[in-house]
This record gives structure tokens, C-alpha cells and sequence, in this order.
């Protein structure tokens, strides 16, 4: 943005990071401003002239303050009509100069979560800047950032090859510290941080557990990679793999390593920012720390294991969910009554499972582990509720009940798990509109967003038709007691709530805007019928009859504004055409609507299509708006019947609005 502000063109630029440093590259950036005319306007022509063609004192004043003789002026036209203006041409600026000021403004923008001060200097940045190496054609761009001046000296890795070195160009830059064991390109660091890593288990004939967090967190935590191997003792295996692959990765940056049994081992690799001397000695250090860890976990998953999971639900009343929501078991209680209302329509055959599931779910919070490792909670309390002999379907539901985590994440897999995160989700966002706790612009402290999102997500994925309107009001009935806002304001505001998210899951996919708005403006009752009706029409629009029939369509709706409906009488008819749409309709009505009934809305549109030629030829031919009311309002009832099967799968009106 400051290049193309400052008129510099330029090729595509790259940038590049380390933990040590970051790296912008401007190919092809021109070495001069290139001139430009500005136009600077003054007041309009009749304040600015008299009668007669003499300057007015407005006119005099403006070319003074522009520094020109008041004959200069010229008159350019403007939305507000002529103006006196001045034309002036500026020459360009040279790069250099552009950059010397440009650097350290950009510099103080780059946005950080936390930032920090050195020294006694007025200047922030995510870590102390040790030092700046700008160059442009060969040549440096002065200037200072804090107690820092910029230069051509830059440095190799910190602990392998620390010397100085001069700098003329990007690729004398990127080839240096390539020999002094610097990989400035993100990617390619990655890819050999994970090859390498891969090859030393290998060796040993084991596999690396693939973790993209994971492996994007050590590609910053190094400037080149030494992977070495290292083990802990095999009493701690008794631990599930989850503990022992989080202890791992949240305390050391460990990569977990599995057998050819495909079950994990006590090996590791660690990858190191410097080449190891002395191996041995290295491991041993990584050893003991993470056998600490391990006692810990160890401790905690003996404790935990002391009770079956289900005596913590009593302890959940110790816990707050929301000051104004009460308690986490009062949440407990109410998403298992909404999870068994739900479960009644979704998987009747599988109410109890759903309750066990429902109850068990929230049990692990009063764990160790969980409370050593928060990002174990679902999981940790799925292994306990196996051990504890829990059926699968409801073990595995304890887990699955927080899927997905974030957009395009998992989505639960089994029936049981699905019921219950979609009560569960219900709860939270209803619970937070009835006291007033609405996200606002990027505030969303209740992940209220991403829940709306993930019940979108599940209901679509289980393909299963739903009452929006029953489930929203359900959740409501449970949280009376605590509500401070009316029933009926609360369920409207989640539903329109649930709508904008859907209508975004929807566009971000690709689907257009208007096609959408047009489905849920018609109603949004059923998140799986509302789909079902986007894909449809979405897929009609593409055919060659989409666009004159839209057009006929919304001839219908416009006439019809301010109508009052009616039952069209075919005996009320007097022209041909009206008699021939209304019999087209009735036999395409007949056909279409058990389709639209069934949810088959292709079929039900390719139906609808025969309405365009006698909707066309009834607009030629007939006068809608005729002084006899009779024949007036059954034209009026005709159309109207038209518009109502129509509206059944969208709002066609909107089709090609680009209203929000």
C-alpha cells in the first residue's frame, strides 16, 4: 500500500521469517517516482467570477494560497459542477528517499500481540531490533528506527556462524546466510524440518505422528534444523497415548513416534537450533525434563482413576459456567433434557445413549489431566468413560460432543456425539441471548459464531431435516429460570442470528449472495431444507431458462404488491391467455409440490420452468389492472397463487439484488 500510494510500481514481493529475523523482497521496484499533474479545486465558478468575468476576493484568496497569479486559474467540471482549480506538475521523488521514510513508518505499523521496549527509546516492536539492513539497487537506504540505523551489515546464526557480513542484493543475502546455516524461506524449512525428522525415525523403523500446529511451531522456533532422538523410560506408557503426546508437544515440542504395531513408543525427536556435539548428553537433558512431566501426568491419571468418571458430575455444581447462566452442571441438566427432546426426532432408538452421553460429557472437567491439560477435555474423558465401560457409541460421544473445533474442522461421526454437541451449542447461544451476552462487531467472547456455524455444519452433514423454530424455543424453555430477556425477542434473535451465519458458511463456498438471501428470505425453518433449496437453485441458474423466467417472476411479484390474496375463479376468466396459465399452473402445481413436499427441489424447479412461456404470453396479452374489480382482483388471485408456489423454494425478487 505505501509503494502504490507513492506511485512506485513493482513486481510481487515476498517475504520471509526466522525466528531471528524477517526479510521483505520488492523485485523490479522502479528508481524514480514517475511525474504526475495534481489538480488542486477552489470554490465554484459563480463564487469565484462576477458578472462581468472579474475575479471575486474567493477567487483572489485561493490563487494565493496556491501561489499563483489569479489569471492561472483554470475551470474543471466536478459532480458539483465548474470549479476554479489550479493544474500543477510535481516531478517524481527518487525511490531511495521514498523508502528512507517509508521503512520506519511501516516498521511501527507491523501489529504484534504483545510488543516491547528497549532501552530507554520511544519505540516498540515484538522482541529488541539488534539491527536493520536496507538495500536498494546495491545501495543502502538510510535511516533509524529507535537507537538502530540502518545498513548493509547483516549476521549469520546466532550460535554456528555469528560473524558480520556485507550485504548488496537479496540473493547475495539469501546465499550467505544459507552458508553460515540460515533457511530464510519458511516453507522450505518446513518441508526439511519434516523430512529429516522423518528420516531419523525411519531409521529406526518407526513413524513420526504427523502435527501441522505442531511442526508450523518448531519451523519458528529454528533457523536451521538438528533433529535428534531420545526416549523416556517404558513405565509411562501405561499413560494413554493423548497424555503422553501432549506432555510431549505442549511442554518440550516433542514429535511423538509410533511402531509398526501402530501403537505409540517411548521415543522421540527433538529438534534442536544447533548441531549437537554431544548427543548423549542432549538427550539426557530432554529426558529428564520430560520425565517430570510424565510423573506428574502419571500422578493425576492415578488419581482421576481412583473413581469412575461419572461421580464428578456432583462436583460440577462447584463450577461456574457464567455468572449469569449458573452453574456447569445446571448446564448439564439442561442441555440433557434438550439433547433427549432431540434425540426423540433425530435417533429415538438411541434416547439412553444420548442421556449417558449428555451427562458424561462435561465430567472430565473435574479431572487432573484436565486441569494440568485443558486441551485434553472431551478426549481425556472419552478414555475414562471406555474404561469405566461405557458403551462405544456413548464413550466415543464424550469426545465428539466439542467437534467441530474450528471452521472445516472434524464433525462427529457417530449419531449419539452429534445430538449431543447440537444440544449442547443450542444451549450456549440461546443461554447467552436471553441475558444479553450478543457478540458484537469482532467480540465474540462465547465463541457464539463458531457455535451457530458448527450446528450448520452438523445438521448438513447428518442431512437430517430439523424445526429451527422448535429447537430454538425448546433450549429457551430450559433456561427460564435464568432469562432476562422475553421468549419470543430471545428466539427471534438466535434465528436471525443462525441465518447470517448460514448465509456466510453458504457464500464462502462459493454460492452466490443473491441466490442465497432469496432461499432463506422465503423462510428459514430447516437449516437442511434451506440447503437443499440453495444447491437446487444454484444448479437451475445455470440453465438456459433461469434468466427469462426470473424476469417473469418478478413481473408477478411487483404487480402484486399491495394485493390481497385470493382463490382464483377460472369461470372469471375472458381472455385465452389467462385461461392458459392458469390451467399451465394448475398442472404444474400438481406436479411440483409433492417435489417440494419430498424436498426434491431440482425437480420441482425444472417443473416450474413451464410457467415462463404462458407467465410471458399473459403479460403480452392481458391487462392486469382493468377497471372491473371482479376480473382485476382474479387476475390478481391468479398471479398470487403463482407467487406463493414459487415463493415455497425462494424469494425469486431478490435474484439479482445485491442488497444485504
Amino acid at each position: 500500500k505505501g509503494l502504490d500510494s507513492a506511485r512506485l510500481p513493482h513486481g510481487e514481493i515476498s517475504v520471509y521469517a526466522t525466528p531471528r529475523r524477517l526479510i521483505v523482497r520488492i523485485p523490479d521496484l522502479v528508481d524514480h517516482q514517475a511525474a504526475s499533474e495534481v489538480i488542486k479545486t477552489g470554490p465554484g465558478k459563480a463564487s469565484a467570477y462576477n458578472s462581468d468575468g472579474s475575479p471575486t476576493k474567493a477567487a483572489v484568496g485561493f490563487a494565493k494560497g496556491q501561489g499563483v497569479a489569479v489569471e492561472n486559474l483554470i475551470l474543471t467540471d466536478t459532480p458539483k459542477g465548474q470549479v476554479v482549480a489550479v493544474r500543477r506538475s510535481e516531478s517524481g521523488r527518487s525511490t531511495k528517499e521514498i523508502l528512507s521514510e517509508l521503512c520506519p513508518s511501516i516498521m511501527e505499523r507491523i501489529s504484534f500481540p504483545k510488543t516491547m521496549r528497549w532501552m530507554d527509546q520511544d519505540v516498540r516492536f515484538a522482541r529488541p531490533i539488534h539491527w536493520l539492513v536496507s538495500v536498494y539497487s546495491g545501495e543502502p537506504i538510510e535511516f533509524q528506527y529507535g537507537n538502530i540505523s540502518s545498513g548493509v551489515t547483516s549476521y549469520g546464526h546466532r550460535f554456528v556462524s555469528p560473524e558480520p557480513f556485507q550485504v548488496k542484493s537479496f540473493d547475495e543475502l539469501r546465499s550467505q546466510l544459507e552458508q553460515r546455516s540460515v533457511i530464510i524461506d519458511p516453507q522450505e524449512r518446513k518441508d526439511r524440518i519434516f523430512t529429516e525428522v522423518k528420516e531419523l525415525a525411519e531409521r529406526e523403523g518407526l513413524t513420526v505422528l504427523e502435527d501441522a500446529a505442531l511442526l508450523e511451531e518448531v519451523n519458528y522456533l529454528v533457523e536451521s534444523p538438528f533433529p535428534i532422538m531420545g526416549e523416556f523410560a517404558p513405565e509411562f506408557l501405561e499413560l494413554p497415548a493423548s497424555i503422553l503426546i501432549t506432555c510431549m508437544k505442549k511442554h518440550q515440542r516433542y514429535f511423538s513416534l509410533y511402531g509398526s504395531d501402530g501403537l505409540i513408543t517411548n521415543r522421540f525427536v527433538t529438534v534442536n537450533n544447533t548441531p549437537v556435539k554431544d548427543t548423549a548428553v542432549v538427550v539426557k537433558g530432554n529426558q529428564r525434563v520430560l520425565k517430570a512431566r510424565l510423573e506428574d501426568a502419571k500422578f493425576y491419571f492415578k488419581e482421576d482413576r481412583k473413581k469412575p468418571l461419572i461421580s464428578n458430575l456432583e462436583a460440577l455444581k462447584g463450577v461456574v459456567f457464567h455468572s449469569k447462566l449458573g452453574l456447569i452442571h445446571d448446564k448439564v441438566m439442561r442441555f440433557t433434557r434438550l439433547a433427549k427432546l432431540l434425540g426423540e426426532k433425530l435417533a429415538p432408538e438411541k434416547l439412553d445413549a444420548i442421556t449417558r452421553a449428555a451427562l458424561l460429557s462435561k465430567c472430565d472437567l473435574e479431572t487432573g489431566i484436565v486441569y494440568e491439560f485443558p486441551e485434553l477435555q472431551g478426549i481425556i474423558g472419552s478414555f475414562y468413560a471406555r474404561l469405566d465401560g461405557e458403551p462405544e457409541d456413548v464413550y466415543e460421544a464424550v469426545r465428539e460432543h466439542y467437534l467441530p473445533t474450528h471452521a472445516g474442522g472434524e464433525l462427529p461421526q457417530g449419531l449419539v456425539g452429534a445430538v449431543v454437541s447440537l444440544a449442547d451449542r443450542m444451549d450456549t447461544i440461546v443461554g447467552c441471548f436471553s441475558v444479553g451476552l450478543v457478540p458484537t462487531g469482532t467480540a465474540d467472547p462465547y465463541a457464539l459464531r463458531r457455535n451457530a456455524l458448527a450446528i450448520i455444519q452438523i445438521l448438513i452433514d447428518l442431512n437430517q431435516s430439523l424445526d429451527l423454530n422448535w429447537f430454538i424455543a425448546e433450549a429457551f424453555q430450559g433456561l427460564e429460570a435464568v432469562a432476562a430477556r422475553p421468549a419470543d425477542e430471545t428466539e427471534r434473535e438466535v434465528k436471525e442470528f443462525i441465518r447470517t451465519r448460514f448465509v456466510n458458511y453458504h457464500t464462502s463456498r462459493d454460492y452466490p449472495l443473491d441466490i442465497v438471501e432469496a432461499v432463506v428470505r422465503a423462510r428459514f425453518d430447516d437449516i437442511v431444507d434451506a440447503r437443499r433449496r440453495v444447491e437446487a437453485l444454484a444448479a437451475w441458474r445455470s440453465g438456459p431458462e433461469f434468466e427469462t423466467l426470473i424476469v417473469g417472476f418478478k413481473r408477478v411479484m411487483n404487480i402484486l404488491k399491495n394485493a390481497a390474496p385470493g382463490k382464483p375463479n377460472p369461470d372469471l376468466f375472458t381472455e385465452e391467455a389467462e385461461r392458459e396459465l392458469f390451467e399451465t399452473f394448475t398442472t404444474v402445481r400438481g406436479v411440483a409440490e409433492p417435489f417440494i413436499d419430498s424436498g426434491d427441489y431440482g425437480k420441482a424447479l425444472e417443473e416450474m420452468g413451464k410457467l415462463k412461456a404462458p407467465i410471458d404470453t399473459f403479460f403480452d396479452k392481458v391487462m392486469v389492472m382493468v377497471e372491473d374489480e371482479k376480473i382485476r382482483n382474479n387476475r390478481l388471485s391468479l398471479l398470487a397463487a403463482i407467487g406463493g408456489l414459487f415463493t415455497r423454494i425462494a424469494d425469486f425478487s431478490f435474484i439479482g439484488s445485491t442488497a444485504q
